[in-house]
């Protein structure tokens, strides 16, 4: 077994190889760690005796870099990395990064836009016959045709822009080792058509057998012709002759004996009939300038997600079509622990030296213990790419693991940075019933309330968090992913355990709104829940006499979100004391539901038709600034635009210099040379100058409210009492932080790796 899989020649003759079976390609800088996905391939196909090499970060402008490992026996796989390349190297805003967390020293532009595409016609480019697999969350987020938030079109699934041979979608651990093994027995890639997790090309109208039938979904369902209704009391003569009863040619009569199948039989029947339709989606020709249609594929291509019961899928691309088969079975227990429990170096590799690798820094001391999340948030890709169905680790893998951060990994102080994945706390819970799990067609299990079949025992994960610690040499075991709050809820004693034992001083949750019209958009529970949490929370620190923190995490102009949405929850902000330091603005990724919204402006989580919901979604630029202002409203520099906005939104009441208005009328740096005599005398309320007063009204927001008000066409002048003044706020804590970045008040180290759930 090799220390490293090897990235040069040198260290191929060092081994002892003349070829490599498999070459990989990535994006990202090679480190040799289960949380980084050309690691975890590797390893597993070394584990199944082939010799696996890897390009990592190669230059994409001609196909030398390709060759420098010699021509694979078996195929190129190709990758983008942990993470979508174009999400890797553009904000929210489109704007280019100025770093890249998995590249030495974090060192931009290291990787091209969308680079599964660019990796796959270089390799190809290099040897032409030898196959190409694509993969990674990147392939699998563009198997169909999808938006493209980048280029603000739709675009063709990643297969026939990459001309890659087969595309492995979602947890590819199974499908890629009976790849290799059919390929090195001699079978041609074109002819396995058969592998869960799996896409490709194939000529238009192609299916698998004779036997295999067809579900057209290219259209929307729309009424069909409605026959009137004869009245029983007209004399209308009965035309005979339409009757094809009455004009049937007199033949034999066949007698045929009338079979009794049992149930089990039934079921069968229609299991097989099941497994053997392919769903056909409107073509991209079709979706790519049609928003209903594409909206309408989105719906159905969520529809067929869960691994029990999903379907084949299939869409036209020109004169071919794309091939979906089913996604992947989720891995057992037995196989999570073989596939992380390989002998990584847990390093990143020799040849970068002493070079600073964020991401590498973020996670060398967290431990990974699941896979998948039942959230269904729509904005989220996880559930696309990894599955609605946790996968767990058994305890023991998880404790060997720590042992080894322990023992192997240089600078371990005795802290595990985080115990967790996708989600905190979702470790080994499931549907209880295994029958009802593989026919539930529920997009999410805990929304728009948990799942009476949902089992919620956290139990498992409590054991888990005690013998963590137990384990000699482990000083503080810290949860930093993001805690699924509504489920932890159903746990006191698991929210008492986490919070005596496993806080660093802040805890991440994830309400991303306050208002229930955005969270419906999202399916994210309501605010209540994050009192109820919020509650337990600040008690359980109390008996443990710790003073702790929430850090919650917001999205700003996501779909289905007004400017009255946002001013909603910057005053929730304000009347709870918070002042966020970085902030988050909806960025459509591909495939996701919530990028559907924003691109059709329908809402897929229902039916689909020409005149079904519309989703009011923040597009424009300035809108979407003006939005993420709300968030941060105690930033100076965003003051200009929220002082528009209110005014335009009729809510000028809000402008003033007191500590009950949400922003200041003026700063020192904009005061425009006025005395300050005179500014002390343009006082309304606790501080709102005349070009800013507004009219009384009905419809009127306190601190939290959600009431609707009315769009003022002009500022008008009317002292209007501050309504403000008549709520409570909190008294600002001494030493609270008040944002992201913020230095936790208590000992025991930060949060090191980030997730929102």
């Amino acid at each position: 077994m090799a220390p490293f899989l090897p990235m040069s020649r040198a260290e191929m003759d060092a081994l002892g190889w003349d070829q490599c079976d498999v070459i990989l390609v990535t994006g990202d800088a090679y480190i040799d760690h289960p949380s980084f996905g050309m690691a975890l391939v590797g390893r597993l196909l070394e584990a199944q005796g082939y010799r696996v090499g890897i390009i990592s970060q190669p230059d994409w402008l001609s196909a030398d870099a390709f060759r420098i490992l010699g021509k694979p026996r078996l195929y190129y796989g190709v990758t983008a990395g942990n993470m979508d390349s174009m999400v890797n190297q553009y904000t929210a805003d489109r704007k280019i990064r100025s770093d890249d967390a998995y590249t030495a020293n974090a060192e931009p532009n290291k990787r091209p836009d969308r680079a599964v595409t660019v990796y796959a016609q270089r390799a190809r480019e290099a040897y032409p016959d030898v196959p190409i697999v694509i993969g990674s969350i990147e392939a699998s987020l563009r198997r169909i045709a999808h938006y493209d938030y980048w280029s603000d079109k739709v675009r063709r699934s990643v297969l026939p822009d990459s001309k890659a041979d087969l595309l492995i979608f979602g947890n590819a651990e199974r499908a890629l080792v009976d790849l290799t093994h059919r390929l090195a027995a001699g079978e041609a890639i074109k002819d396995i058509r058969d592998l869960r997790g799996t896409a490709f090309m194939v000529p238009s109208g192609w299916l698998p057998g004779d036997d295999w039938g067809v579900h057209n979904s290219t259209r929307v369902d729309v009424p069909g012709k409605i026959d009137p209704h004869y009245s029983p009391y007209e004399m209308v003569q009965e035309d005979k002759t339409a009757c094809a009863t009455e004009n049937a040619s007199k033949s034999a009569e066949v007698i045929k004996p009338i079979r009794i199948m049992s149930r089990e039989e039934r079921l069968a029947m229609a299991k097989e009939k099941h497994d053997k339709t392919v769903v056909r989606l409107p073509a991209y020709d079709v979706v790519k300038d049609d928003p209903v249609m594409y909206a309408h594929a989105s719906r159905v291509f969520h529809l067929e997600s869960n691994p029990g019961n999903a379907r084949a899928m299939v869409q036209a691309h020109g004169e071919r079509d794309v091939w979906l088969n089913p996604p992947p079975l989720p891995l057992a227990m037995d196989e999570m622990d073989g596939v992380y429990d390989m002998n990584y170096a847990r390093a990143p590799h020799p040849s970068y030296g002493k070079a600073h690798i964020p991401a590498w820094e973020m996670i060398r001391f967290s431990v990974n213990i699941m896979r998948g999340c039942f959230g269904g948030c729509t904005f989220c890709s996880i559930t696309e790419h990894e599955g609605r169905i946790i996968q767990s680790r058994s305890e023991p893998s998880i404790l060997r693991e720590i042992e080894h951060i322990r023992d192997k990994t240089k600078g371990f102080t005795g802290t595990i940075s985080d115990m967790g994945g996708p989600t905190a706390n979702m470790y080994r819970l499931a549907c209880k019933e295994k029958e009802i799990e593989v026919s539930c067609r529920r997009l999410s299990c805990v929304y728009p309330s948990i799942c009476v079949n949902l089992g919620t025992d956290h139990s498992k994960l409590i054991s888990l968090y005690r013998k963590a610690r137990a384990i000699p040499g482990i000083k503080k075991v810290l949860i930093s992913s993001g805690l699924r709050y509504d489920l932890a809820v159903r746990s006191p004693e698991y929210v008492k355990e986490l919070v005596t034992h496993h806080v660093g001083g802040l805890l991440k949750i994830a309400p991303e709104h306050t208002e229930e019209g955005t969270l419906s958009k999202m399916m994210k529970p309501g605010i209540g829940a994050y009192d109820e949490f919020k509650e337990m929370f600040d008690r359980f620190s109390l008996e443990a006499g710790k003073k702790q923190y929430l850090i919650p995490y917001f999205i700003a102009a996501h779909p289905g979100t007004t400017d009255l949405d946002m001013l909603n929850l910057a005053l929730w902000l304000k009347k709870n004391n918070f002042k966020l330091d970085q902030v988050q603005t909806f960025m459509p990724t591909p495939m996701a539901m919530a990028t559907t919204m924003y691109h059709t402006r329908k809402n897929p989580l229902r039916k689909v038709t020409a005149d079904s919901e519309v989703v009011e979604t923040a597009r424009s630029g300035k809108i979407r600034r003006t939005h993420k202002a709300f968030l941060r409203y105690q930033d100076p520099a965003n003051w200009p635009i929220l002082r528009e906005a209110l005014v335009n939104m009729g809510r000028g009441d809000l402008i003033g210099n007191g500590d009950k208005h949400l922003i200041p009328a003026w700063t020192s740096s904009e005061s425009g040379g006025l005395a300050a005599g005179e500014r002390s005398r343009q006082t309304h309320g606790a501080g709102t100058p005349d070009k800013f007063k507004v009219t009384p009204g009905k419809n009127r927001i306190a601190l939290g409210g959600t009431a609707a008000a009315p769009k003022a066409t002009a500022v008008e002048s009317k002292v209007r009492p501050s309504i403000l003044s008549t709520i409570k706020t909190k008294a600002k804590p001494a030493a609270a932080p008040m944002g992201r970045g913020a230095k936790p008040p208590a000992k025991g180290g930060t949060p090191a790796r980030s997730g929102r759930r």
